[in-house]
This record gives C-alpha cells, structure tokens and sequence, in this order.
C-alpha cells in the first residue's frame, strides 16, 4: 500500500506539472483570436472575443479558473469548434486506438521472433541481416516510410485506400507504417537482453537436463529476457500518441493526433491541453503497469519491494 500510494502520489504531481507548464506555454505561443478570426477583423470585434473565450483575464486568473474547472471535469470549450474539448478528443479515442493497437500487435508479432533469432545466431549472416532491417526500421522517418507506402500500394498498384478509417484495408498501412519504428526498437532489446540471458549457468544447467531447444527457449530464456522488453513496451505505449500525430496526417486518419496537429496550427488551447493531458496519464499508467509487471516477471523486485516497506 506503501509502494502504491507513493506510486499516486508521484503521478499526481507529474500530471499537476504537465497541466502547469501546458498551460503557461500555450498562453505565450500567441493570440488565437489572429489565428482563429479573419486577418480584417477590426479590433473591437478581436476584443469581443477575447472576453467571451476569458484570454482578457490575467494569466494567474485563467489559471486558476482552469485548474478548478479540471477539477469538476470541465476541460473547456474549443474556440475552433465550439463544441466541448473532452467530447471532441473523445470521440477520436476509439480510432487512434484501433490504431495504436493494431501497430503495437505488429510491432510484437515482428519483433520479438526477430529478436530471438537474432540472439540464437548470433554474429552470423541471419543476426546481419534482421540487425540491419532493425536499424533500416528505427532509422526510418514515419512520414517518409507512409509515402512510399501510399505511392507503391495506393497509386501504383492500387491495392490499398490511402486515406480514410471505413474499412479494415485503411488501417493496414497506417498500423505498418507505425508499427514499424516500435518493431525494430523491441527486436534490438530482445536480442540483447536474450544474448546475455543465454550466457547465463542456468541456461546450461537447463540443456544439461536434456530441455530441447525450444523449451530452453521458451520456458527459460525468454520471461527471464522479458524485463528489458518489458521497459521499453511502457516507453512505446506512451510515446504512441507523439508517433501517431505524423502516421495519422499522412493517412489522413481521423484520431487524436490528427486533431491535435489541427488544433496547434489553430491554437484551439483548450483541445490541445485536453490531449495532453490524456497523453501524460497514459505514460504515467503505462509507467505503473510496467512496474507492476516488473513484479511479476522478477521475483527478485517482490522481495526488494517487501523488504523496503517492511
């Protein structure tokens, strides 16, 4: 309970610091009545709406009164649409989730068996090889690799919409073209937390006892290899929102990230902080699971855990 509630407690103020410095940064980019109003709007009309939106308050004031309204739920109204922030960024969960989802599903299906394989031959012609699709996938820009994916699959051979969410056949490329960056990262640490889990006397005590390659693999190696993929999966899981905001503008795939690059380049404050906020707690939740999981796969960190809180 100890653990836990330092655990909250630590969450609490990353989020309250997330919220503070969101907040100030964006009153200091500028005024989006000159970016959300027509360049010949006259003065009086700017300042009308300077009111109705509250930017005419001083900063400490706006702050406060944003910090309370976060407090009973209110994120506030998008200037751009009018509409409530927490509903618009809500209703762009599913998608980028669909999304997030189905690229981090690919990026473990690719990269853990590649990762494996390349520690099992180690130094041979297959670990060359699968490195250098890693780092060929690591290295690889999003926008880069989702345009040669739509000018091959979409206008040459015609296979795949290369816009749009209605049907599954949009979300293949979005998903690879994301799926693909997260992939190579997990196939690099699998392979260097198996190379120095293989070196390890029990793996030869475990051969020793007639375990097939296979099973030493299976059973043995890989939950004891999982710790570091394990770390970097959390990493991915919240750095998923920042890798979607390029995927999604060039698929033109309606998620969140999409709705963030518009309402930057628009200055619609209350949607951006509405997304950043949901981008801070999903690391922060993602952090916890990890730790959690931690617990889970290493015993050794139960016993640590119990012996500090003891």
């Amino acid at each position: 309970m100890r653990w836990f509630a330092i655990k909250s407690l630590r969450a609490f103020v990353t989020l309250w610091l997330v919220v503070t410095f969101v907040f100030f940064v964006l009153r200091l980019s500028g005024d989006p009545t000159m970016i959300l109003l027509p360049d010949d709007t006259d003065a009086a009309t700017r300042s009308f709406y300077r009111a109705l939106w509250g930017l005419d308050r001083p900063i400490w004031d706006q702050y406060l009164r944003y910090v309370a309204g976060l407090m009973q739920g209110d994120f506030g109204i998008s200037f751009r649409n009018n509409m409530d922030a927490f509903q618009l960024v809500r209703d762009r969960v599913p998608k980028t989730a669909l999304l997030g989802w189905t690229a981090l599903s690919i990026a473990l299906v690719l990269g853990i068996p590649l990762g494996i394989l390349a520690a099992l031959y180690r130094d041979s012609w297959i670990d060359r090889v699968v490195m250098g699709l890693a780092v060929f996938g690591f290295s690889m820009p999003n926008f880069f690799l989702g345009i040669l994916l739509i000018l091959i699959f979409s206008l040459q051979l015609r296979w795949l919409p290369s816009s749009g969410s209605d049907t599954w056949w949009h979300l293949i490329m979005p998903a690879f073209t994301l799926g693909t960056g997260f992939a190579a990262q997990i196939a690099r640490y699998t392979r260097s937390s198996m190379i120095d889990v293989l070196a390890k006397p029990y793996m030869r005590t475990a051969r020793s006892t007639g375990a097939g390659p296979a099973r030493r693999v299976i059973s043995h190696a890989l939950p004891n290899a999982a710790v570091p993929v394990v770390t970097i999966l959390g990493f991915q899981i919240g750095q998923l929102l920042g890798w979607a905001v390029v995927t999604e503008t060039v698929f033109a795939w309606p998620g969140i990230g999409r709705l963030l690059t518009t309402a930057v380049a628009t200055r619609d404050l209350a949607v951006v902080q509405c997304i950043m906020i949901l981008l801070a707690i999903t690391m922060i939740a993602a952090n916890m699971i990890v730790d959690f999981l931690y617990g889970w796969l290493d015993p050794r960190v139960r016993v640590g855990a119990g012996a500090r809180t003891a």
